[in-house]
């Protein structure tokens, strides 16, 4: 009997992987698609972005219920937490989405490959499933790998996902905790720090860097921090973990100051849960890149020209384990262009106009160059900023905090970068990102005309503010 045979293989069924397979078949590629977990979504649909989220929308509700509804005019005589409930619904959710994923790949005949693939030559896959004795062999013209990445670990940390737990296990805890410190103030353990706040729980964050968010504009991180401080989150800002060790019930952390000239208040902290997050690494374990002569580099990446090849022409890599920042629209968008590589197009990725955001509340989101890399860059430039406190829409809806800052090159009006903090500041985003695909200048954001009332303007006014012309400042 022989071997499948494939016009491409992709290992690794996450968001890079599912669509670079959907967008292959689509364009008349025949493709198989491996992947180790049960089911297709990778970390972002089943313990990442979407159960996140998830549990974002869900502790926001209950928290309007219990402090903001009546501001309104609804008064609620008694609020309650249901956490089974609420972990129900996000276990829906998940259910459904990869359930999508899987109706796609057999709506566009997609072979799913269930097991730890790994590469045994530059056209052949490996693949061993569970339970299975023998592997199966997969051939194919063209091999991408994408397998996205895994939680850094933090060394003297022995995670259980009960006590001492990475996200995987912050999406799942069967109870809320009295105390749960963060290591690390990123994208994930800010989001998952507010769920549980917002739940009933102590939060404490302890962060390495001085500052929040110190790859974004500086302006977003102060903004966040003082924002989360009202809400009642505390921050440990400029230390680091030492060490992690159980005393009975209770976790006690070891802190020490990454600035020596600037001792902490406090050298242990004492909680019941400990969420690690800081930060993720490639996963490449067990793919046997060196059977076809791939090396990492120094941060554990695989090296890929513009193209996405690596050093063996027909073998691809995208998302995660290759350079450029960890996010699950970032390996989409690589995904599709592979794909289109492959089917003899001209695929290609602009990473100036790749969006990042983070959904606590208010959310933050950012494109583009920031005020310090273009300092940095000897690049002259013009500002706009314009508050959600003058937004109508923002004051119909009691969701003031934060603001649109637009950032345009001084002589041409181009818009470099476009930074939020306020309501669903990461849908707002998208129109920066559009007009920054297509070389706006903010005098183009300016004059379209946006419909009132809605967040929206608040772009429009930024754009205006650029010229010192905004019309409700």
């Amino acid at each position: 009997m022989s071997e499948p045979s494939f016009d491409v293989v992709v290992i690794g069924g996450g968001p890079g992987g599912y669509a670079a397979a959907i967008k292959a078949a689509q364009l008349g590629l025949s493709v198989a698609c491996v992947e180790k977990r049960a089911t297709l979504g990778g970390t972002c649909l089943n313990v990442g972005c979407i159960p996140s989220k998830a549990l974002l929308e869900s502790s926001e509700k209950y928290l309007e219920a219990q402090t903001h509804l009546s501001e309104h005019g609804v008064n609620v005589s008694s609020v309650s937490l249901d956490l089974a409930a609420l972990m129900q619904r996000k276990k829906k959710i998940v259910s459904e989405l990869t359930g999508g994923i899987e109706f796609l790949f057999r709506k566009n005949k997609i072979t799913h490959v269930k097991g730890l693939g790994r590469l045994v030559g530059p056209h052949e896959v490996e693949v061993l499933g569970e339970g299975q004795a023998t592997p199966q062999k997969l051939f194919a013209k063209s091999i991408l790998i994408a397998t996205g990445s895994e939680v850094a670990p933090l060394p003297g940390a022995t995670v259980d996902e009960k006590t001492i737990v990475t996200s995987t296990g912050a999406l799942a805890l069967e109870k809320v905790p009295a105390h749960l410190v963060v290591v690390g103030g990123g994208y994930i353990g800010l989001e998952l720090g507010t769920v549980w706040h917002r739940l009933g729980a102590k939060v404490t964050v302890v962060e390495y860097s001085e500052t929040l968010l110190p790859m974004m504009d500086s302006e977003l991180g102060k903004a966040l921090h003082r924002v989360l401080n009202k809400q009642g989150l505390q921050f440990i800002m400029g230390a680091k973990v030492t060490q992690v060790e159980r005393q009975g019930d209770d976790i006690q952390l070891q802190l020490a100051a990454v600035d020596l000239q600037k001792p902490l208040k406090e050298s242990t902290l004492n909680c019941d849960v400990v969420l690690l997050s800081v930060g993720r690494r490639p996963y490449t374990e067990g793919l046997s890149l060196e059977t076809v002569g791939i090396a990492l580099d120094e941060r554990g990446r695989i090296p890929v020209n513009g193209a996405f090849q690596t050093v063996v022409p027909n073998i691809y890599a995208i998302g995660d384990v290759i350079r450029g920042p960890m996010l699950a629209h970032k390996a989409e968008e690589e995904g599709i262009a592979v794909a289109e590589i492959l089917a003899g197009q001209r695929g290609h990725v602009n990473y100036d106009a790749i969006p990042s955001v983070i959904y606590t509340w208010p959310e933050v989101a950012s494109v583009g160059r920031t005020e310090e890399e273009l300092t940095t860059a000897g690049i002259a430039y013009k500002v706009g900023k314009f508050p959600f406190s003058a937004n109508s829409r923002a004051k119909a809806t009691g969701q003031t905090e934060g603001f649109v800052k637009i950032l345009a090159d001084a002589s041409s009006d181009q818009v470099l970068g476009v930074h939020i903090i306020g309501p669903h500041a990461g849908t707002l985003i998208a129109e920066a990102v559009l007009g920054m695909e297509f070389k706006a200048a903010s005098e183009d954001l300016a004059r379209t005309c946006h419909a009132h009332p809605t967040l929206n303007e608040a772009v429009k006014e930024a754009a205006l503010a650029v010229t010192g012309q905004a019309l409700h400042m």
